[in-house]
């Protein structure tokens, strides 16, 4: 299971469709999601203006795809109130910059304009080794998840009209619904700043309230 299998499955049986994709670099994900209502966030696009010819060939549902290279702050602060006020989210991608208060604001700016039964998925929420874990200026190879784990146990900890939970799959993929949360953390933001990759490494199943690939699919009562 990856974040394309969820986005298609909560498309198909749940019926959601205007969608959000911030962090779309090369569109890997983005061109391949069939709504007529999307929305593509990133500062600098890997792709051209020939591209997005093709893949609306290929995809007839990316001829209304709408663009934005521009910072999700920026898109937030400047575009999001005109384009998305009268068409309420219904899910969003979150895999802009894979740092904790860049997602946590990517995630608060989200809910804002999420329908009641939107979802929103958080990538890059399970990093199984420290060196995928450090801050962006101090990556050198291999796979970079950040520190969104924090978001998570942000999120745990300060929003009891949320559940929250990261199913272990494709670098840990982070599910928040509008619903009552299974269970809280009692950390503070300042606390939240200071844990390290260790803390986490020994609290993992437990601040992620992590979850196998299978539970998505009880969880939204759909079938596979």
């Amino acid at each position: 299971m990856n974040r394309l299998d969820v986005i298609e499955a909560l498309m198909r049986q749940k019926k959601l469709k205007n969608y959000l994709e911030i962090g779309v670099a090369n569109g890997h994900i983005f061109f391949r999601v069939k709504s007529s209502f999307k929305l593509a966030v990133d500062p600098a696009f890997s792709f051209d203006r020939l591209r997005r010819v093709g893949k609306a060939i290929l995809n007839p549902a990316n001829l209304a795809n709408q663009y934005f290279e521009k910072t999700s702050d920026a898109f937030f602060a400047e575009d999001a109130e005109r384009v998305i006020a009268t068409t309420p989210l219904q899910l969003a991608l979150i895999d802009g910059m894979h740092e904790y208060q860049f997602a946590l604001r990517d995630v608060e700016n989200t809910l804002h304009y999420l329908s009641d039964d939107g979802v929103i998925i958080l990538h890059d929420c399970n990093p199984l080794t420290p060196g995928a874990a450090v801050p962006y200026e101090e990556w050198v190879e291999g796979q970079w998840n950040g520190d969104v784990w924090k978001t998570v146990v942000h999120l745990r900890s300060q929003r009891p009209d949320l559940n929250v939970f990261v199913l272990d799959t494709d670098q840990g993929l982070g599910i928040v619904t509008r619903k009552k949360p299974e269970s809280m953390l009692d950390f503070t933001p300042s606390q939240i700043a200071r844990l390290t990759y260790e803390d986490f490494a020994q609290n993992r199943t437990h601040w992620l309230n992590l979850k196998s690939p299978d539970y998505f699919y009880a969880y939204f009562g759909i079938e596979k």
